[in-house]
């Protein structure tokens, strides 16, 4: 068996934080590595102890949710927290940090920033990612890989849509079928 690369690892671990995000409007994870190490990780939602999005709604100003604390900054005040140095990680990112993030990732020293899929790429924040020196790496995740029975459920998938074109199954509702299909097993 092939082994992901760490880059998919760590962007992995960014995935699954992001399932803890409290944020209707986007859920964000951030892995902070360091010597192929994780050193802290976090999700947008609300401070702690206060209500969070999901349960009392975004409090939106200027197009902007003031109730959640982005992911990577969570991840970086857990480093605060618990001491634990910043200079010369890495941070994977699920989505491209916005500027406020992008500063507060290059004052923490951070050198290089993984992230999987744009997200409103703020045309300064790239510019003081290149100013600073740090690195900005896409890395694509395949969310297959995560699911160690994707291919059998993919066949299993298969041979029922074949055993149903040969039942009297309506052309509209095997088309529907399919369609659905291949929205699930296909990249958005």
């Amino acid at each position: 068996m092939d082994r992901i690369s760490w880059d998919q690892y760590f962007m992995a671990q960014s995935h699954l934080l992001s399932l803890r995000s409290t944020c209707p409007r986007l859920m964000v994870g951030a892995t902070i590595v360091r010597d192929k190490r994780i050193i802290a990780g976090g999700y947008n939602g609300s401070v702690s102890g206060e209500a969070h999005c999901l349960d009392d709604g975004c409090m939106v100003v200027d197009n902007h949710c003031i109730r959640t604390i982005h992911a990577e900054i969570n991840a970086l005040l857990q480093c605060s927290k618990f001491g634990v140095p910043t200079e010369g990680s890495e941070l994977y990112v699920t989505h491209f940090p916005c500027v406020h993030c992008s500063k507060s990732i290059i004052q923490a020293g951070i050198q290089r920033v993984y992230y999987a899929k744009e997200y409103k790429n703020d045309p300064y924040a790239e510019q003081i990612f290149q100013a600073a020196g740090v690195d900005l790496i896409a890395v694509e995740l395949d969310e297959a890989i995560l699911d160690r029975k994707y291919q059998d459920k993919l066949n299993l998938t298969v041979s029922l849509l074949k055993e149903l074109e040969k039942t009297d199954v309506s052309e509209d509702v095997l088309q529907d079928l399919l369609q659905q299909t291949r929205s699930i097993y296909t990249k958005s």
